[in-house]
């Protein structure tokens, strides 16, 4: 496992600030959204669609603290581009938004070093202000849009009107995620390595962390991991890709399902991991498990450490969250199990305590949960 110091010299122009949203295409986007709101504990935040004007596409935006999730679906049944994405991919990520200053000059040096421009800075605007845009590709058919919102006041975007809160959702226990802490994008075998160099040549960040396949196994699979971050550290993508195993590893079975790279998870930081995942199963979200004999393994490894964990273990062992630390602090993280049929995108609850890590102590854990999920597919 490798932590990385040398950040690099800082960008001269252009900052990216944070996560602003993740876009889904997915089939029916009202339904995607009411299952967030309803499992996952979000609001719904505003619409576009028809009766706003919007002729192609419906768009459902929901959100929970700093995090906001928009679900588009095509109207039309000869829509190609949602369509074909649709097909190859399943429901899935197309694009990961960030916040940025100084889009210009972000976008000058992206055409300079080679970046597929899908749409150039275009504006758009309504009584609540204006907001700049551009898309550049990234891996697979993902997609970063860069948004300037620093002229604009409204609740989320222009075009976009305001949802009435769910009755439901309210009557419901509240789940407290807070902020998006990372996005992982997986790759097909041998292609990590240029992906992580695309994010230092053309936006700038640097390598934050890695790990490789003497670190990350069990007896069946394995995986190779890259960090990347911008500067500041407020934007982190973990970049994955398959190592040969005994079996397929659950990276390869992503790309074969997806259909090539694409967001493999979505980590959701929260203060409470506690409260966040208790009330998460109570709205009925399934998680993966891991054996108790991992709880008795913590125990004893953590009466050696000089952290002392504040929450009880034995309810983190009752609700399967796992442990990772190292002499300095520890992070808490459970897996969800896929968020629809294809074994694809699944989300992670992560609560950090002075500890910047991915997890990597949990890795070959969580290998094993998820390889037992695998054999129950017929994938493994």
């Amino acid at each position: 496992m490798t932590s990385y110091t040398d950040k690099g010299p800082k960008p001269k122009y252009g900052k990216f600030i944070a996560f602003d949203h993740l876009t889904f295409y997915v089939g029916n986007a009202k339904q995607a959204a009411s299952y967030y709101v309803t499992r996952l504990g979000f609001e719904p935040l505003c619409y576009k669609g028809l009766e706003t004007g919007s002729r192609k596409f419906a768009y459902h935006a929901v959100k929970q603290n700093k995090i906001v999730f928009v679900f588009v679906s095509a109207y039309e049944p000869n829509e190609k581009e949602h369509g074909m994405h649709l097909m190859k991919h399943g429901d899935g990520v197309k694009d990961v938004a960030f916040a940025v200053e100084d889009l210009d000059n972000i976008v000058i040096r992206a055409k300079q070093k080679g970046a597929i421009i899908i749409k150039d800075i275009w504006e758009e605007s309504d009584f609540n202000g204006s907001v700049r845009f551009a898309t550049i590709q990234t891996y697979g058919d993902t997609t970063h849009t860069l948004i300037d919102r620093s002229l604009y006041r409204g609740s989320f975007l222009p075009g976009f009107v305001n949802l009435p809160k769910d009755e439901l959702g309210h009557k419901l226990p509240g789940i407290k995620l807070d902020f998006i802490d990372h996005v992982v994008g997986n790759q097909p075998d041998l292609e990590m390595e240029s992906t992580a160099k695309w994010y230092e040549t053309v936006l700038q960040f640097h390598r934050f962390w890695s790990v490789d396949d003497s670190q990350i196994h069990t007896e069946y699979s394995a995986l190779r991991s890259i960090v990347m971050s911008n500067y500041e550290e407020t934007v982190k993508m973990p970049i994955n890709e398959p190592a040969n195993g005994k079996k397929k590893s659950q990276i390869q079975e992503y790309v074969d399902y997806y259909g090539g790279a694409g967001v493999q998870h979505i980590a959701l930081n929260t203060q409470d991991i506690i409260t966040a995942v208790r009330n998460l199963k109570a709205r009925g979200t399934e998680f993966l498990q891991v054996p108790d004999t991992y709880y008795d393994l913590i125990r004893k490894q953590l009466k050696n450490s000089k952290v002392k964990v504040a929450e009880a273990i034995d309810i983190l062992q009752e609700l399967k969250i796992l442990i990772d630390y190292d002499d300095n602090g520890y992070l808490l993280q459970i897996f969800t199990k896929n968020m629809q049929d294809r074994p694809t995108l699944f989300l992670e609850v992560i609560q950090r305590r002075n500890h910047n890590g991915f997890g990597a102590g949990n890795f070959k854990s969580l290998f094993e949960a998820i390889e037992l999920e695998q054999e129950k597919r017929g994938n493994l």
